[in-house]
């Protein structure tokens, strides 16, 4: 297996773990991430998708199921009328931490078969590549 193939793996690994957090909130992946985006603050649903990767239809979309269970809900701008603002409610809110305090206790757990030594240089390392990424959309 080559360099690629375990970041792939490492990916997977990942995204299963994910999952897992996000069914046991009764959450699909994307509704998880959309709540935990916008968990803290409103923003554009321009920016939503292109900082989350989709487009505006299938974020549309999402936001739709999202909104029929009550856990986010848009606004028109202050600023622009043309602007739509998303932002959790008060349930989404609830449930944006929870699943966000799980996600970072739980994911950690995929270096769990690592020493105390390599779980440390993991951290360091995953430190370092978000923080020098470009994560802006």
């Amino acid at each position: 297996m080559d360099y690629g193939d375990k970041l792939f793996w490492i990916s997977v690994l990942i995204q299963r773990r994910y999952a897992q957090i996000c069914a046991e909130h009764d959450l699909t992946s994307s509704q998880a991430t959309l709540l935990c985006a916008v968990k803290d603050e409103s923003k554009r649903m321009a920016y939503l998708a292109t900082s989350l990767g989709m487009s505006k239809n299938a974020l549309s979309q999402l936001v739709d199921r999202t909104e029929r269970r009550g856990l986010v809900s848009r606004a028109g701008s202050e600023q622009d009328r043309r602007v739509t603002m998303l932002g959790v409610t008060p349930a989404g809110k609830v449930l944006a931490e929870a699943v966000y305090a799980e996600i970072t206790k739980r994911l950690p757990d995929i270096a769990g078969n690592l020493g105390p030594d390599d779980q440390r240089d993991f951290e360091r390392i995953a430190t370092t590549l978000v923080d020098t990424a470009d994560l802006s959309p």
